[in-house]
């Protein structure tokens, strides 16, 4: 497969940051913008090129990145005129010139496992597969009793699940045949009635359109303290003269550097996930709840078989890691 992100919009929504700069060209942390967090994660999932639509302002999105990024090779098409995202696919799926597309909305930031779910559309049996996710109320849900109020939620994870803007097409679906302005409203509802549309759903991973400026403020706070990482992401919580805090995530299927600690001295608690920790000579295998200590100059490697999300609390030595093998394909 190869990677396509629609990224023609004006984003009215985001003045003034837009009045110069397109939306994916936003910063959600200094030096990082939407596009580099996209493009990152196609490079993790072992994708090697990408056709960028684009539209408005399209001509600093290819003055920034150029042919290639992180070693993904990039290809253009820019739209003179909007004429919505199922036209922009239709060229793309040209472009692709009879390749399986996996296709990303310009606005999305999220954790979700692109090469899980590429492996996942590859053994089902419908041309599209869409990413779902839980919607979050934009309001605090009020429950109420006969006669008063017995519970106020701010903002719960409702039960209704949306469309999250990553979508699998098998190279062979007829978008030709298709008219309208917009996937959402000309594509996917025909497919579903033709029971032709399936979905892939990971719940609990973060994910944030940037699409008003209160999403935009939502998202660079997440990116607070947080690096991306090919296998998920480290935040660092608590860093002090006397210890460190970091929550790791790793994504299922994949796994950390093999690498060492010279001086700190860590311990693992798991908070969500199965997996293990390899050593040069042995395993030690981990679910909810288990702590493992990691003595210093020990080298590892942290394999996650589930999503997994855990704390490392250590003596406070931030950047003390030596590297000693890169992983680079999923297991």
């Amino acid at each position: 497969m190869i990677g396509m992100v629609l990224c023609g919009g004006s984003g009215k929504r985001l003045k003034p940051y837009t009045d110069n700069t397109p939306t994916p060209l936003i910063e959600i942390k200094d030096n990082c913008t939407i596009l580099d967090k996209q493009l990152f994660d196609f490079a993790s999932a072992g994708i090697k090129e990408v056709i960028l639509l684009t539209g408005y302002k399209g001509d600093m999105i290819e003055a920034r990145y150029g042919k290639e990024y992180k070693g993904v090779k990039l290809l253009y098409h820019n739209e003179e005129k909007p004429l919505g995202t199922l036209n922009a696919l239709k060229v793309g799926m040209e472009m692709a010139r009879g390749r399986d597309v996996v296709v990303r909305n310009g606005d999305v930031v999220t954790d979700v496992n692109i090469k899980k779910m590429m492996m996942r559309h590859v053994n089902n049996p419908y041309p599209i597969t869409m990413f779902v996710t839980r919607m979050r109320s934009p309001f605090g849900i009020v429950e109420l009793g006969e006669d008063r109020v017995r519970s106020f939620k701010e903002k719960p994870l409702l039960e209704y699940y949306i469309n999250g803007g990553i979508y699998c097409i098998n190279k062979d679906v007829p978008v030709s045949q298709f008219e309208g302005g917009s996937l959402e409203h000309a594509l996917f509802p025909r497919l579903a009635e033709a029971n032709q549309l399936g979905y892939y759903r990971e719940d609990g991973v973060f994910w944030a359109t940037v699409d008003t400026v209160r999403e935009l403020e939502e998202v660079r706070k997440e990116y607070k303290n947080k690096t991306d990482k090919p296998w998920g992401y480290e935040k660092v919580l608590i860093s002090t003269d006397k210890y460190l805090t970091k929550e790791l995530f790793i994504r299922a299927g994949y796994q950390t550097s093999f690498h060492k600690h010279p001086r700190k001295d860590e311990t693992m608690y798991i908070l969500e996930g199965v997996g293990y920790i390899e050593f040069e000579d042995h395993k030690e295998h981990f679910g909810k709840n288990d702590t493992i200590r990691i003595e210093p100059n020990v080298p590892h490697t942290i394999v996650a078989t589930e999503n997994t999300i855990l704390h490392e609390v250590s003596t406070p030595y931030l950047e003390d890691t030596v590297r000693i093998k890169d992983y680079y394909n999923v297991r």
